[in-house]
């Protein structure tokens, strides 16, 4: 038997996007207010789905106290309260958009779990404006 368990989670983090190699005109107009040099921050929601099977002597697919210690070692101790440009490596030559940002949690939570979990993430930048990475 198949089964998804997920974890919400949340931090708090400031970012601009933008291309070093083009000019402020074409950064304003791919970019709008995302683009403001002095950064802005937004209140993350992190959904982390695994999906896997049910082990018959635990009925866990994952205990959900580990997926949430690797989401507080992995994303929030990491994320939260930062400057995505400025403090977190994996974005000094990544722009911190939403997909790239799921992208790289989805990234940091996989190589901590079993090779037969699925792992899907959902990020929230704003209550409407949320992107899904499975790793495809």
């Amino acid at each position: 038997m198949k089964v998804t368990v997920s974890r919400k989670a949340h931090f708090n983090a400031a970012h601009r996007l933008y291309r070093p190699d083009w000019s402020f005109e074409k950064n304003d107009s791919v970019f709008g207010k995302c683009n403001n040099a002095n950064f802005h921050g937004h209140n993350y929601e992190l959904i982390a789905s695994v999906t896997g099977e049910v082990n018959p002597e635990t009925g866990y697919v994952i205990d959900i106290k580990t997926l949430a210690d690797m989401i507080y070692e992995e994303v929030e101790i990491p994320f939260d309260h930062k400057n995505l440009n400025l403090d977190v490596p994996e974005f000094a030559n990544l722009n911190p958009t939403a997909e790239h940002i799921a992208y790289v949690i989805w990234h940091k939570l996989r190589k901590r779990l079993e090779t037969a979990l699925e792992l899907e993430i959902t990020l929230y930048e704003t209550p409407r404006n949320f992107v899904t990475y499975r790793g495809e």
